[in-house]
């Protein structure tokens, strides 16, 4: 059959709309999953929204700011304890020196932000109000933090390629007590900004934040809003890591580190990037921890104290659960305060608990299930798709 001209016409033209049509429906299929990747930002800056100005004022009195600051507390160690699962957890190793890279990434953020005050507006006091220019210094302060714990945790992470287990502890440890040592070596906090302005470079080295005396009078802009948008952030990158092909990579060198090589898994870089990741975020943690009321900094900050409770946050709360490590950190930030009224027996009833979840549930709270995982699942009374269109093949009215 010859083709005519008006019906080569019209076939180009509906190829054309074909065309138009998946080029269309491709750029709306991208912007959807564009609004639903940032639905669960956009969800927890509301909640962070809310907690920052609705919780001081539900809770009447002096008990209002005492509460906010648990809640403030919970948020900071929340984002400790999930980065650190990330290392612990996710990818098998044994690090005891996370809070090394919180103070670092601690006495960064609070260096730039008080000297940055002290430059551009002559005093350290907070500046500007709600989103104002002080908070945008203080939130560029936090990420140079966490970037410079970040290039601490390359480091950190080196040693991970032919050490592991309690070897691998012993370098962590010893991150952390190198940071203590030099911080307790830096100079006096200069407080006048007039001297500051005229000193020059050399009163910077070594870096002036107050040595082991602690870096005090740092402009405190740390609220629930920035520790709750942290910690979104933090969980959302925390569970599409550990969906991801890269966190299913981690996790098989979890699960046995010479299968997963023979398998193709780039052991190297795997470990290197959970400490850089994990790092990070510490950092950031640390810049939120510098800037909250209340706070002096100290050297002892990076000590293996500290450390050992992040990483019983961890453990009680499951090897690489990111639901479970929530739980975990909110109880036993929580739980000391709710125990001051035993006062004598406090630490002691805080052991005993944890050596009793210890023996009854040795995997931790959720073991490596989310929470969600516990929910029973409905099945589907609908009969597959396979099933449907092979009886709608064999009707009648398909033949």
């Amino acid at each position: 059959m010859t083709r005519t001209p008006d019906s080569r016409r019209n076939n180009g033209s509906a190829s054309h709309a074909e065309v138009t049509a998946s080029a269309s429906d491709s750029q709306s299929g991208f912007v959807g999953n564009t609004l639903m990747g940032l639905m669960p930002f956009a969800v927890g800056i509301v909640l962070a929204s809310l907690l920052h100005f609705v919780l001081p004022h539900v809770i009447p009195g002096r008990a209002g700011p005492y509460y906010s600051r648990i809640v403030t507390d919970i948020g900071i160690a929340i984002i400790m304890a999930v980065s650190l699962n990330i290392v612990n957890g996710m990818t098998g190793q044994f690090s005891i020196g996370h809070a090394g890279f919180m103070t670092l990434g601690g006495y960064m953020a609070a260096f730039m932000s008080y000297y940055g005050s002290m430059y551009l507006w002559g005093s350290a006091e907070t500046h500007g109000g709600f989103l104002g220019t002080g908070e945008l210094l203080f939130v560029m302060s936090c990420i140079s933090g966490g970037l410079l714990a970040a290039g601490a945790g390359y480091v950190v992470g080196l040693p991970s390629l032919r050490l592991r287990g309690d070897y691998l502890a012993i370098v962590t440890l010893g991150f952390g007590e190198i940071i203590r040592v030099i911080l307790q070596q830096t100079g006096k906090v200069i407080d006048n900004a007039q001297a500051l302005k005229t000193g020059g470079l050399s009163q910077m080295i070594p870096p002036p934040v107050g040595g082991a005396l602690g870096f005090d009078d740092v402009p405190k802009y740390t609220n629930l809003f920035w520790v709750y948008t942290i910690l979104t952030v933090t969980l959302v990158v925390a569970y599409r890591l550990k969906r991801s092909g890269l966190g299913r990579a981690m996790i098989s060198v979890r699960e046995d580190e010479i299968a997963a090589q023979a398998m193709g898994v780039n052991i190297a870089r795997q470990k290197v990037l959970a400490f850089v990741i994990a790092a990070f975020f510490a950092g950031v943690a640390g810049g939120l921890f510098a800037h909250e009321r209340g706070v002096i900094l100290s050297p002892k900050d990076a000590g293996f104290q500290r450390s050992f409770d992040y990483v019983i946050m961890t453990v009680l709360g499951g090897r690489g659960s990111i639901t479970g490590v929530m739980l975990a950190a909110g109880l036993l930030t929580a739980l000391p305060e709710f125990l001051r009224e035993f006062e004598q027996y406090r630490l002691i009833v805080y052991a005993l608990l944890l050596i009793i979840m210890m023996l009854v549930r040795p995997q931790g709270l959720l073991g490596i299930h989310e929470i969600w995982d516990l929910w029973p699942r409905r099945r589907s009374t609908s009969l597959p798709s396979s099933t449907v269109a092979t009886s709608a093949t064999s009707s009648p009215e398909a033949r």
